[in-house]
């Protein structure tokens, strides 16, 4: 395959007289490496020898730790999945800007910063011009090696040669399926605005907001600025959420209603199609599904919060609850998380907004994408146009276009981007709901201000 197999060893540990040894042996019974500890002996009267058992056991430790710093000194590389993968496929060692800036440091023009590595004791990757993590780096659709090495292609049932381009992160991949489609005639605000006017959301168990600047803009608690992490040329800015998706399930799964509401989709259609119709039936014909959130309140940091506070610490929160369990009370809650994932949204547009960032309209892929009220209340709630791809499967869209601006059948990622994503639909936000939004906000805001507050109080001796 292409990973190829695993090396499989044993680890003997054998305790002497005067030294602990430890030997990492593989199946066929070679030596790999070997470590060792000599361990105290004490002899407190004549032909009495003494030894400490937890001595030995912590130099029995030591030894099984030394022995992966071998296997540590013997690898001759060290990728992040993306630039493996290119690797594996072309055997070029060049990495990948979006993996080396976003996730290892790297900061262009310059490079690695050696006073970094030397400060957390890995200072041996400094070794030939930093060789083993990387001393050649290129932006994303770059053209690597010679194309597919005979191996790689004869595992991929594809031709020698064949071109393949510098990698992206996968989230990276689906804000380039969609950030760049050309949205001529749809009346959008960005229509005559720069593409930094856009931002991607990538929306699945986690969510990344992806917007791009020209200049760097430096955010509180969204990640970057990274230059041409996503698309060559321009600064991206990540934020993001660590449980979008994981959160909705989550707060279903775990209602007494869950059973029946399984039932009930079971007949008709999947859960969340089954939920949004409910709501609908639930909400006056006159007035829209958002209202029937107007006093049930969530917090969503029920797995910490990213952006913009990125503070891991952060509870979830709900306020609004009564004893009743019914399918009504399921699908209530299944809305008002909806509307706290929208409102956190609307938080880091805010703090983006606020350092520099002028963002018009919305462009959303992943699974949640796919689900009409998610994508309805996010317009809703931000005030802003949201795009959906014409194909839904976004990542897949912006991996393809790093393979075609690789084969230079484009002239630039831009000009890719522009050709292969394409607009499918456009959800435009309910502007009646502007001022319910507006007041929903100022309890989202509160939430976390009263969070603080109780932590405070707890704290306090």
């Amino acid at each position: 395959g292409l990973f190829g197999r695993f090396q499989v060893y044993y680890v003997g540990v054998d305790v002497g007289t005067a030294s602990v040894r430890a030997a990492l042996v593989s199946r066929a019974g070679l030596l790999n490496s070997t470590a060792e500890e000599p361990i105290s002996i004490w002899e407190p009267q004549a032909d009495h020898y003494v030894q400490s058992s937890s001595e030995i056991w912590e130099k029995c430790c030591t030894v099984v730790k030394n022995l992966k710093e071998s296997c540590w000194k013997e690898a001759a590389h060290f990728f992040d999945l993306p630039d493996f993968l290119s690797w594996k496929a072309t055997g070029s060692l060049t990495r990948s800007l979006c993996t080396l800036v976003c996730k290892w440091t790297y900061c262009p023009p310059e490079g690695w910063d050696a006073s970094f590595w030397t400060s957390i004791g890995l200072e041996d990757l400094l070794e030939n011009d930093f060789s083993k993590i990387g001393s050649v780096s290129c932006p994303p659709g770059s053209p690597l090696g010679d194309g597919l090495t005979q191996e790689a292609a004869a595992d991929l049932g594809l031709d020698p040669g064949t071109a393949v381009g510098a990698s992206l992160i996968d989230a990276h991949a689906g804000g380039l399926g969609v950030i760049g489609a050309d949205v001529k005639g749809f009346h959008l605000p960005c229509e005559d605005q720069p593409i930094t006017s856009r931002m991607a959301m990538i929306c699945g168990t986690s969510t990344c907001h992806m917007a791009i600047s020209e200049q760097p803009l430096f955010v509180p608690g969204v990640w970057g600025p990274c230059l041409s992490a996503m698309v060559p040329g321009v600064w991206l800015n990540e934020g993001g959420q660590s449980a979008t998706g994981r959160l909705i399930d989550h707060v279903m799964k775990g209602h007494a209603a869950y059973t029946q509401l399984q039932e009930q989709a079971r007949q008709r259609s999947n859960i969340y199609s089954y939920l949004n119709s409910h709501l609908s039936s639930m909400a006056d014909s006159r007035s829209a599904v958002d209202l029937l959130g107007s006093s049930l309140h969530v917090w969503p940091d029920f797995h910490g919060n990213r952006s913009p506070l990125a503070d891991p610490t952060l509870k979830g929160m709900v306020t609004g609850l009564s004893l009743s369990q019914t399918l009504d009370d399921l699908a209530l809650l299944y809305l008002a998380t909806i509307q706290a994932l929208a409102l956190g949204t609307l938080h880091i547009l805010e703090a983006m907004k606020e350092a520099g960032h002028d963002i018009r309209t919305l462009f959303l892929c992943g699974g949640l994408s796919k689900n009409s009220l998610f994508v309805q209340i996010h317009a809703n709630a931000t005030g802003l146009p949201v795009v959906l791809p014409d194909q839904m499967e976004a990542v897949l869209i912006g991996a393809a276009v790093l393979g075609a601006c690789a084969s230079q059948d484009y002239s630039s990622i831009q000009e890719a981007m522009e050709k292969m994503a394409k607009v499918g639909k456009v959800v435009q936000p309910d502007n009646e709901l502007q001022s319910f939004y507006e007041r929903k906000y100022k309890v989202f805001l509160r939430l976390f201000a009263h969070q603080r507050e109780y932590q405070a109080l707890m704290n306090q001796r």
